[in-house]
């Protein structure tokens, strides 16, 4: 039905490419959608969508959790241990096996974005492309063995590729084809994933560890495959995005891929909403003029927001939560646990529960409140869990105290529910939100890049120092927790409930973060954003398009703290060498 819908329409377009084409595409007539029947509110697609997709996310987890349980089962040292006599790993041999990993994942990141573009390979066929690439990662793991330790970490290498396209790639898919009233818990159910994916991998290693020979870290290794192929296959029963199909200039694909996922007839008045929407944002991307790369640290108020991104996702590394899920089998057997693998399943528990409360906290108390608290939350744990570790663990003796390493193993799990229930979900939301559309792509993608970053530091230097400063360590994650505090309060604004042009506004009218929940919008007025602005190098002038026209002043009372000229026009504060004319 949808195929005719813009036949009429197709000569008249061009392909869009990256969104930076000549032509806008343009939708179909009023009497085309001629539909007001009710929307359902989930229909059997969207929920089996966001199961399938969110397998990525079990991906990701599970390869995170499983090799916190390899590095303490016996046959996995005897085949990669730099002395097979006491079975020991070297710290540089066990932060390469770790770590490497975050490379791959780095790069992933980063290429999946330019990847998916390709009109012909999508958002659809990315994701089963980085399923392939998952298992061939995969494949070099299991068949590494003694004395090719570095096949294991090649493995790891390449499935981190794949771990860093999914990574962006299943949110990207879920948040452009979930229907509106949905779309943010659908793509949260991504986090929710990651760590079910964790506890799944616990408990596998669990299962395992008793086992003799290779099956006790192969077996683990090969039921990856099972989540990658029902991803990877799956993905095909399922369209492509819609806003993938727009951008080309395929408005009866768009259509069509947007009712499916809604449940409703092409023709539905919702679809040709839709529609709209996406052909008003690709407008105003095109109307701001090409951008550089560049841009994302000289545009306006960019390179505040660009750091602030880097920055937060930087601290969710650094809260130290992947100190316990890369490395916390080996911790908890420290303390003289006679079964750290039941401890590690208690973390994953912990960590699957405590994230739905953050999904619900994360609207209700806005993302300021939540991600403060819980850093100060996370700051308390680390301190008593490294002081008793550093100062009580040990008795005069030399003897661990077992009760000590219970209490130890409490303000774990404390830390994993704030964790997960604040830093873990909600600083990839904020990262989401804080950039414009023309810059988004490009500023997730060095997100991505400063949190891999940050993730190799974890994993190839922890073995180094805690081999040499021991529990102590704790105290330097309680410090990039306390750092977390002021920068949640200093620098980031609320931007809970509200709309992304007025959280933009916010920025360029630099509201301070601390009074953001209580701002208000300009009543009756057009926001000023970013996507509207029109750049041009060499000067700092801020100038208002009237409907493409003849360029006229900004009007004062929308921009705070703007210098008036009778020579230059209106320059706002943050703007770096550039001319910017808003349409």
């Amino acid at each position: 039905m949808a195929s005719n819908i813009v036949q009429s329409s197709r000569s008249s377009q061009k392909t869009l490419g990256d969104g930076n084409s000549q032509a806008v595409p343009q939708i179909p007539k009023e009497e085309a959608f001629d539909d007001d029947s009710k929307v359902p509110f989930l229909t059997l697609r969207t929920f089996m969508m966001t199961v399938l997709v969110s397998m990525g996310g079990i991906c990701f987890g599970y390869d995170t959790g499983q090799i916190s349980g390899f590095l303490e089962m016996d046959d996995f040292k005897y085949q990669f241990a730099d002395n097979r006599q006491d079975l020991s790993l070297s710290a540089i041999r066990t932060g390469l096996i770790v770590a490497m990993l975050s490379i791959g994942t780095l790069v992933g990141a980063l290429i999946a974005g330019p990847l998916a573009n390709n009109r012909r390979l999508g958002r659809k066929y990315s994701i089963s492309l980085w399923c392939i690439v998952f298992i061939i990662g995969n494949v070099f793991q299991i068949a590494a063995e003694y004395p090719y330790w570095w096949i294991l970490m090649m493995g790891r290498i390449i499935s981190g590729l794949a771990i860093g396209g999914l990574s962006v790639m299943v949110p990207a898919y879920q948040g452009e084809s979930a229907p509106t009233h949905l779309r943010g818990a659908i793509v949260c159910c991504y986090q929710l994933f990651i760590t079910i994916g964790i506890l799944i991998a616990y408990l596998i290693n669990f299962g395992t560890e008793t086992l003799e020979g290779t099956a006790s870290w192969r077996i683990p290794v090969g039921i990856s495959f099972f989540w990658a192929i029902v991803l990877g296959l799956g993905i095909l029963l399922f369209p492509e995005t819609p806003r993938h199909e727009f951008r080309h200039g395929a408005i009866d694909s768009a259509a069509n891929s947007i009712a499916k996922f809604y449940g409703i007839s092409p023709r539905h008045k919702v679809v040709k909403k839709q529609l709209e929407e996406m052909q008003e944002k690709l407008r105003i991307e095109q109307e701001g003029g090409k951008h550089s790369i560049w841009e994302v640290f000289t545009g306006p108020r960019m390179l505040y927001r660009t750091l602030l991104g880097m920055t937060i996702q930087m601290l969710q590394q650094m809260t130290g939560a992947n100190f316990f899920f890369y490395f916390g089998t080996t911790i908890f057997s420290s303390v003289g646990l006679s079964n750290p693998f039941v401890t590690q399943i208690i973390l994953g528990a912990v960590n699957v529960v405590t994230t739905f409360p953050g999904l619900y906290m994360v609207e209700k108390y806005g993302r300021r409140k939540c991600l403060g608290i819980g850093a100060a939350w996370m700051f308390l744990c680390f301190m008593v869990f490294a002081s008793l570790g550093y100062f009580a663990l040990e008795d005069e003796n030399g003897n661990n105290r077992q009760s000590i390493g219970y209490v130890m193993i409490v303000f774990a799990c404390l830390f994993i529910a704030a964790f997960a229930s604040t830093w873990g979900p909600m600083a990839w939301a904020v990262t989401s939100e804080i950039y414009p559309s023309r810059y988004r792509s490009t500023c997730i993608a060095l997100c991505a890049a400063s949190n891999w970053t940050f993730n190799f530091f974890i994993g190839f230097a922890t073995p180094f120092i805690e081999r040499d400063i021991g529990f102590s360590y704790g105290y330097l994650f309680a410090g990039f927790n306390f750092l977390a505090v002021l920068v949640v309060y200093f620098f980031l604004p609320e931007t809970a409930g509200r709309s992304l042009e007025e959280i933009d506004t916010m920025f360029l009218l630099e509201v301070k973060p601390w009074k953001s929940s209580k701002w208000t919008p300009p009543q009756g007025e057009d926001l000023i954003t970013a996507d509207r602005l029109r750049l041009s190098g060499g000067r700092r002038n801020i100038l208002k398009r009237e409907e493409a026209g003849e360029a006229t002043n900004v009007q004062y009372e929308n921009v705070k703290d703007v210098r008036q000229s009778s020579v230059n026009p209106a320059e706002a504060s943050g703007v770096r060498g550039n001319s910017i004319t808003a349409v």
